[in-house]
C-alpha cells in the first residue's frame, strides 16, 4: 500500500519544498564568481579564498549522507525546517562578515544545514505524491536542480558587480523566510514517518566518523590538488589516504551495524544503485560545464562576471521548456531508453562544444549551453524517477540522502577535475605548439613578417616592430593553447557522458514496492 497521502496542496507543496533546495543549490555556484571580491575585501589571496567553498562542501557531504537518518529521528517536516531556518540564518552571518575565519566558520554551517535540504525534498515529495505522479513532481525538482548551477554565476555576478559580494549571502533570506512559513502550514509528517521517529535506535556515532573521513577529505583533496601539484603534494596523497580508508572501513562497518547512520543496502536493488550511479555521471557533466562556459567567457573574452553568467541563461530557458515535454513523453517510452537517449545527446552536445575559437561571439556560447541543457532535460526526472520506482517506501529516506550526495559530492569533483583539465590541457597544447617557434619554420618566420608590417603601418619603428613580434606570437600561441584546452575538456566530458547509455539500458521496469522485501 503506497504511504502517499491524499492532499489538495500538492503541488505547493512540491514548489515550497524545491524553493529551499533551489536556494541550496544556487549556492555552490554563486560564489564563485565573487572570489576574487571576497579575497580583495578581506584581504587574503585568491587561492586562501577558495576555502570559502571548500568547507561548505564539506560539511554539506557529510550532512548529505546522513541526512535521512536525521530525518528519521526528527521527522521530515521538523527536519526540513530546521534545515531551512538554520541555512538562512547561517546565509545572514555570512552576508555580515567582518573577516575571513568568521567567513569560513558561518560557511560550514550553512552547509551543515544545508546538506539537509535537498535530500529531504525529495523524501518529502516520494511521501506526498504517489508513483503515478512523481515524474511530474520530479520535473519541478529538476527544473531547480538544473537551473540554478545557472542562475548561480548569473545572480552571484549581478550582485557582486553591482552591489558587494555580501549580498549573494543576504539574497538567501527572504527565500528562506519564505520557505519556512510555507513548509510549516503546509507539509505534514506520513503516518509512517512519525512512526518511524519513535521507535529510532540509538544514533551510529561510528558511522559519522567513517563518513566524514571518506568525503570530508576527499572533497579537500580534490578542491586543493590542482593548487598542491595532486599526487605530487604529500598532503593530498595523505587525504586521499585517509579517505579510502574510510570508505572501505567504513562500507564494512556500516553493511554489519546493527542500526547504522545511512543504510547501504538500499543499492541491493539494482535500478536505485544504476541510478545513484547515474545521477553522479550526470551531476559531474552539468557542473563542470557549468564552470566551463563562464570561466572560458571570463578569462578568454573578457566578460564580466554579470555577462558571463548571461551564457548559461539560454539553457535555464530551454530546460523549463522541454522538462514538461519529456515529462508526457515518458508515459509513452520507457525511462530507461530516455535515459540512454539523454546520455547520447548529452555526449553529442558537448562533442558540438569541441567548437570554442578566440573572439567567440555571444551567440554560439548561448547555442552550446542550450544544446548541453536539452540534453540534460533527457536525463534528470528519468533517472530519478527509475531510481525510486522499485525501492520500498521505508527506505525512501536513506535512498533520498544517498542519491542526492552522488549528484552534490561527484559534481563538486566534477567543477575540480574540469579546471584542472583545462589548467593541465593548456600546458600539453602549449609545449606542443612551442616547438613550432623555431627560425627554422617557414609559416613561423611569415607570421613574424606579418605581425612586423601590421605594427609599421600603424606608425612603429621597423626595429621596435621587430622586437614586439615575437610578443605578440607568444601571446597569441597562449590564446589558442586555452581555447584548445577547453575544446579538450569538452571532449573529455563528453566521453564520460556515454557511459549513462549503458547504466540506462540495464534499468529495468518494476512496482514500485511498500515495505522491504516485499
Amino acid at each position: 500500500m503506497s504511504g502517499a497521502r491524499a492532499n489538495p496542496n500538492l503541488w505547493l507543496i512540491a514548489i515550497i519544498v524545491t524553493m529551499g533546495a533551489f536556494m541550496e543549490v544556487l549556492d555552490t555556484t554563486i560564489v564563485n564568481v565573487a572570489l576574487p571580491h571576497i579575497a580583495g575585501s578581506l584581504a587574503i589571496s585568491n587561492d586562501e579564498s577558495t576555502w570559502s567553498l571548500t568547507t561548505y562542501l564539506v560539511a554539506n557531504a557529510i550532512v548529505l549522507t546522513i541526512s535521512g537518518n536525521l530525518s528519521m529521528r526528527l521527522g521530515q517536516k521538523n527536519y526540513f525546517l530546521l534545515s531551512v531556518a538554520g541555512f538562512t540564518v547561517a546565509s545572514f552571518l555570512c552576508g555580515i562578515s567582518t573577516n575571513f575565519a568568521e567567513l569560513l566558520i558561518f560557511r560550514a554551517v550553512q552547509g551543515f544545514f544545508g546538506g539537509g535540504l535537498q535530500p529531504t525534498q525529495q523524501a518529502i515529495i516520494l511521501d506526498t505524491f504517489p508513483p503515478e505522479k512523481r515524474q511530474t513532481a520530479f520535473s519541478i525538482t529538476a527544473i531547480a536542480t538544473i537551473v540554478a548551477p545557472a542562475l548561480g554565476p548569473v545572480v552571484g555576478g549581478y550582485l557582486t558587480d553591482q552591489f558587494s559580494w555580501h549580498w549573494i549571502f543576504l539574497v538567501n533570506i527572504p527565500i528562506g523566510v519564505g520557505t519556512f512559513f510555507g513548509v510549516m502550514h503546509l507539509v505534514e509528517d506520513s503516518p509512517e514517518s512519525k512512526s518511524r521517529a519513535k521507535r529510532a535506535p540509538p544514533f551510529d556515532y561510528w558511522g559519522v566518523v567513517f563518513i566524514a573521513m571518506a568525503l570530508g577529505c576527499l572533497d579537500v583533496a580534490t578542491d586543493r590538488g590542482e593548487d598542491l601539484d595532486w599526487l605530487g603534494s604529500g598532503t593530498i596523497r595523505m587525504l586521499y589516504g585517509v579517505s579510502l580508508v574510510g570508505f572501505v572501513v567504513g562500507i564494512v562497518y556500516l553493511l554489519n551495524a546493527r542500526n547504522p547512520v545511512v543504510n547501504l543496502r538500499v543499492f541491493r536493488d539494482r535500478n536505485f544503485a544504476l541510478g545513484t550511479v547515474a545521477i553522479g555521471v550526470m551531476g559531474f557533466v552539468l557542473y563542470a560545464s557549468a564552470v566551463i562556459i563562464p570561466q572560458f567567457a571570463q578569462t578568454e573574452l573578457a566578460y564580466t562576471a554579470t555577462w558571463a553568467g548571461l551564457a548559461l541563461a539560454p539553457g535555464a530557458l530551454v530546460l523549463i521548456a522541454l522538462i514538461p515535454i519529456v515529462g508526457q513523453v515518458m508515459k509513452f517510452v520507457p525511462v530507461k531508453y530516455l535515459i540512454a537517449a539523454g546520455g547520447l545527446a548529452l555526449s553529442g552536445a558537448l562533442f558540438f562544444s569541441d567548437n570554442l575559437v578566440p573572439n567567440l561571439d555571444f551567440y554560439h556560447l548561448w547555442i552550446f549551453r542550450a544544446a548541453q541543457t536539452a540534453a540534460l532535460a533527457l536525463l534528470f526526472v528519468p533517472i530519478s524517477t527509475a531510481a525510486y520506482v522499485t525501492l520500498p517506501e521505508d527506505e525512501h529516506g536513506d535512498g533520498a540522502a544517498l542519491f542526492t550526495m552522488s549528484r552534490n559530492v561527484v559534481g563538486g569533483i566534477g567543477i575540480s577535475v574540469s579546471t584542472a583539465l583545462i589548467t593541465n590541457h593548456e600546458q600539453i597544447r602549449q609545449h606542443y605548439m612551442t616547438e613550432h617557434l623555431d627560425p627554422t619554420n617557414q609559416p613561423y618566420n611569415v607570421l613574424l613578417q606579418n605581425l612586423q608590417g601590421a605594427a609599421m603601418s600603424l606608425g612603429q619603428a621597423a626595429q621596435v616592430a621587430k622586437e614586439m613580434a615575437p610578443g605578440e606570437v607568444f601571446q597569441i600561441l597562449q590564446t589558442q593553447s586555452a581555447v584548445l584546452a577547453y575544446n579538450d575538456t569538452f571532449v573529455i566530458t563528453g566521453i564520460l557522458a556515454l557511459v549513462l547509455v549503458p547504466l540506462g539500458l540495464f534499468m529495468s521496469g518494476g512496482k514500485a514496492k511498500a515495505k522491504s522485501g516485499e
